[in-house]
């Protein structure tokens, strides 16, 4: 017995399969692209598949990590600029595992909207895709979600999460080879990455600056634009500063800042000392910080602050270290040493930012 009324189908209740099956079919080329040895990187599976021994790993210990955008992710959406977004989830995850000392080796991506816009999906992972490219991991499958009355029109989330492999001796941080007198490096960000972001938002609120204005600190682009500066990924350049054997730990400073990040690289008794003097935030840094009259340990315990990732160095190679940074196109510096402390690692700043 019927109604009288035309069937209902699911894009009648606001879900697109034929949508889904094209942004697919757009994003496989990109997939494909990330082939490595282990992953062939093919989508439309249940599951994706990796091959450890085919890899080369002999004792291998897996690294996880998983991660979001956060409220960067407002900004994008506020000025349909999605380019760097798929960098930022990649980035937020690969470099959280490299700092253990780990390859990545694959990718999944999970994509949730109200309603699906092909050609915005699509540039988001694409995006994902160039990064796990450049980062060496095969993105090897996700999920794209269409759930209408969750999301609001035009909004959307994103989440990754990542898989990678360290040969047991070389997990770091090995805290208990440091000792006092090592090297602090600071690797240059590019940006504010995608911590911080609420704060941010709320400094362009409470200024009244549209995201396309000039930007007043970058004034060759527009607002959007230079808040949307993608996170670096650390991951070839960190793999190569681990291999000159001087690096006892790395840190990615994300959410918390340095303030929080560098000391669960370090053991008890250990404190590190940054010479605040020592590198140059980028300008975002300083516009933010006086715009908004915010305190300089809370942008230290907020945002990178210019230092996206931090090396514990054995001294004697401190220089070694530095130049791999470097030959991987990475600015790198001294910032400090580790000193004596008295119970759980903490940070003790010297002199103050060059804001």
């Amino acid at each position: 017995m019927t109604s009288g009324r035309d069937p209902l189908t699911y894009k009648d209740a606001g879900v697109d399969i034929d949508a889904g099956e094209a942004l697919v079919a757009r994003i496989a080329p990109a997939a494909k692209a990330t082939r490595r040895t282990g992953a062939d990187a093919a989508l439309g599976g249940f599951g994706g598949l990796f091959d450890l021994k085919a890899a080369g790993f002999t004792d291998p210990v897996l690294v996880a990590s998983t991660d979001g955008v956060g409220t960067k992710l407002k900004i994008a959406i506020d000025t349909g600029l999605y380019t760097g977004i798929g960098q930022d989830l990649v980035a937020m995850c690969v470099n959280d595992i490299v700092v253990q000392g780990a390859e990545p080796l694959f990718f999944l991506d999970y994509y949730a909207t109200g309603k699906l816009n092909v050609d915005a999906a699509a540039t988001v992972i694409e995006g994902i895709a160039k990064a796990c490219q450049e980062s060496g991991c095969a993105l090897i499958g996700g999920e794209t979600a269409e759930m209408p009355g969750l999301y609001r029109s035009g909004d959307f989330d994103l989440a990754g999460f990542t898989v990678g492999a360290v040969e047991r001796p070389n997990i770091l941080p090995k805290t208990e080879t440091m000792k006092e007198g090592d090297v602090l490096v600071g690797v240059a960000s590019s940006g504010v990455h995608s911590n911080g972001f609420s704060l941010v938002r709320k400094v362009v609120k409470f200024l009244g600056i549209s995201y396309d204005a000039l930007c007043p600190f970058a004034p060759e682009q527009k607002l959007g634009e230079a808040l949307l500066a993608p996170t670096r990924l650390y991951v070839k350049s960190g793999l190569e500063a681990i291999r000159t054997g001087g690096v006892k730990g790395l840190a990615h400073i994300t959410g918390g800042g340095i303030t929080e990040n560098l000391p669960r690289a370090l053991p008890e008794g250990l404190d590190a000392e940054i010479d605040l003097a020592s590198f140059t935030p980028a300008p975002v840094f300083g516009w933010l910080a006086k715009s908004a009259g915010i305190e300089e340990a809370e942008m230290l315990r907020t945002f990178n602050c210019g230092l996206g990732l931090i090396a514990v160095v054995e001294a004697e190679k401190s220089g070694h270290v530095i130049d791999a940074f470097g030959f991987a196109g990475e600015h790198a510096t001294r910032i400090g040493r580790l000193v004596k402390g008295d119970g759980e690692a903490k940070v003790v700043y010297r002199g103050a930012l060059k804001l």
